[in-house]
C-alpha cells in the first residue's frame, strides 16, 4: 500500500442442523474455493444521518474483472449511512484536480476518483483519491497493488478508507464472515466477504458443522464437527485448509470461542456428566473447568477485555444469560425479560450484548446496553439465531427465517437499517463476523 498524499441449548434452526446424519459423502477440508452462486443484497431502512457522496468510474477498470467503483458504492450504501449522488459527466482519476463547485451544486459532500492499471507482472495497481466537496479539500489517496483475485478486497479497503474519513469510525467492509449451509445431505462451512460475496468453501462434510468462531486476526476458525458421530472441536487455518484437533474429550465438545489474545479457547464440555464451561490452551492441553453447577452451562464467550465470560445456563429454571470471571467463580444473571434468552454476543467495544430472546414463541434478536442493562428488540421476525457483531461494533449479523427460507441479515445496533443477504441455495445458519484482518 502506498500513500499518494456454539451449542447445547439451540434455537429451532440450530437443532435442525444436527438432524439426519448422513455418511455417504466424504469429508473435505479445503483451501478456500469459490462458490458458484453469490448473494444478492437488499437494504431496508435509513439512518438518521446520511452522507451524500459520488463515485466516478475508475479509469482503466474495463481491463479488470471487478468493477471497483461499483463495489465501493455498494459497500457504502449498504451501511445505511451514505446516499449515492449520480456523478457529473466527464472522465476523472486520482491525478485529476476537479472543479468541486458543480459537484457541490449537485448535492455531493464527497467525491471519489481513481484508476485501475494492469502491471507488467499481471497484477493491478488500484489507486484512488477522496475529495471533501463542501470544504474543497483533497483528503488524500492510496495505492493498492493487488492480484486479480484481490480486486474485490482492494475495493473493500477503499470503502473502509472512505467510511473512516467521513464518519470517524473504522470500516468493516474488508472483514470476512463465516457461516454454515446445508444443501441436501451436504454441510458446508463458508468464508465470504462482509457483503456476502466471494464465498469460498472451507469445509464440506456429510455430517453437521456448527458453531464457527473466528480467532483474533482472522487467520483461524474453530468449529464443531459431527464427523466422528459426536461433537468434536477443530481449529481450521483459513488460508491453507489445514486443521488441528482442539477438543475430543469424553462426551460432548461444543460451542468454542477464542480469548481476545488468541491464547485460550472456552468451550462447553460434558466431562463431568453435564454440560459445563471449560477453558483450554489454544495449542492443546487439559481443560480447566470454570462453571460449577448441576445445570447445563453453555455458549461461553469472552468479554472483549478478557476479564469475564458470558454464558447461558438453566440453573434458574430456564435458559438465561450469565456473566462470571474468566477465572470462574460466582455468576451474575444478566437477562430477566422472558423465560428463554440464549446466544450472548458482546460487541468488540464492550458496550453492547446481543442475544436471542423467545417472545411469544418467536425467537428474536435483542441487544442490551451492558452498563445500564436496558434491552431493545431489534427484530420482528420469528426464527433469529446466532448474532455476531462487526469488528467496529456498529452492526450485527444473524441468521433468520425470511419468506420460508433461512437467510443472513445484518442490522445496525439501533435496528434502523437492515440488510438481507439471501443465499442462492441451501439453508443458511450460524453466521460469525470476523475481526479486523492483520
Amino acid at each position: 500500500m502506498l500513500d499518494l498524499n456454539r451449542h447445547d441449548m439451540q434455537t429451532p434452526l440450530q437443532r435442525r442442523s444436527v438432524l439426519g446424519l448422513v455418511s455417504s459423502l466424504p469429508l473435505l477440508t479445503l483451501p478456500l474455493t469459490p462458490a458458484h452462486a453469490q448473494f444478492r443484497v437488499e437494504v431496508a431502512g435509513v439512518g438518521l444521518t446520511q452522507f451524500p457522496f459520488s463515485v466516478v468510474g475508475f479509469r482503466g477498470n474495463d481491463a479488470a474483472s471487478e468493477n471497483v467503483a461499483a463495489i465501493v458504492r455498494a459497500d457504502l450504501e449498504r451501511s445505511g449511512q451514505f446516499r449515492f449522488v449520480d456523478p457529473l459527466s466527464g472522465a476523472l482519476d486520482e491525478t485529476s484536480r476537479p472543479d468541486l463547485g458543480p459537484w457541490r451544486e449537485r448535492g455531493s459532500d464527497s467525491l471519489l476518483t481513481g484508476s485501475v492499471t494492469r502491471l507488467a507482472d499481471g497484477r493491478f495497481d488500484v489507486r484512488f483519491r477522496l475529495w471533501d466537496v463542501v470544504r474543497g479539500q483533497d483528503l488524500g489517496g492510496l495505492s493498492y497493488p493487488v492480484g486479480a483475485q484481490d480486486l474485490r478486497l482492494a475495493a473493500h479497503r477503499i470503502a473502509d478508507h472512505v467510511f473512516e474519513k467521513i464518519t470517524g469510525v473504522k470500516g468493516v467492509f474488508s472483514t470476512r464472515i463465516a457461516y454454515v449451509t446445508k444443501a441436501g445431505p451436504r454441510y458446508n462451512l463458508w468464508v465470504a466477504d462482509a457483503d456476502g460475496e466471494n464465498a469460498r468453501a472451507a469445509l464440506t462434510s456429510p455430517e453437521p458443522i456448527i458453531s464457527p468462531s473466528w480467532a483474533p486476526g482472522g487467520g483461524q476458525l474453530a468449529y464443531v464437527s459431527f464427523e466422528a458421530r459426536k461433537p468434536v472441536i477443530y481449529a481450521h487455518d483459513v488460508a491453507t485448509g489445514k486443521r488441528r484437533l482442539l477438543a475430543n474429550f469424553k462426551g460432548s465438545n461444543s460451542a468454542p470461542s477464542w480469548s481476545p489474545d488468541g491464547r485460550s479457547v472456552v468451550a462447553t464440555l460434558s466431562l463431568s456428566g453435564n454440560a459445563q464451561v471449560y477453558v483450554m490452551d489454544a495449542n492443546g492441553g487439559e481443560p480447566r473447568r470454570l462453571s460449577q453447577s448441576a445445570s447445563i452451562d453453555t455458549e461461553p464467550v469472552f468479554s472483549p477485555d478478557g476479564k469475564s465470560i458470558y454464558f447461558v445456563s438453566d440453573r434458574g429454571g430456564s435458559p438465561q444469560v450469565y456473566r462470571m470471571s474468566a477465572q470462574g467463580g460466582n455468576a451474575q444473571r444478566l437477562t430477566f425479560n422472558g423465560n428463554y434468552n440464549i446466544s450472548p454476543a458482546p460487541s468488540p467495544d464492550g458496550r453492547w450484548l446481543a442475544f436471542i430472546s423467545r417472545v411469544n414463541g418467536a425467537f428474536r434478536l435483542h441487544v442490551m446496553d451492558v452498563a445500564s442493562g436496558a434491552v431493545t428488540a431489534l427484530s420482528e421476525s420469528s426464527g433469529d439465531e446466532s448474532p455476531s457483531f462487526a469488528a467496529n461494533s456498529r452492526m450485527i449479523i444473524y441468521a433468520t427465517r425470511d419468506k420460508g427460507q433461512e437467510a443472513l441479515m445484518t442490522t445496525t445496533v439501533d435496528g434502523r437499517i437492515k440488510t438481507r443477504l439471501a443465499g442462492a441455495q441451501g439453508d443458511i445458519r450460524e453466521p460469525e463476523w470476523g475481526p479486523f484482518l492483520k
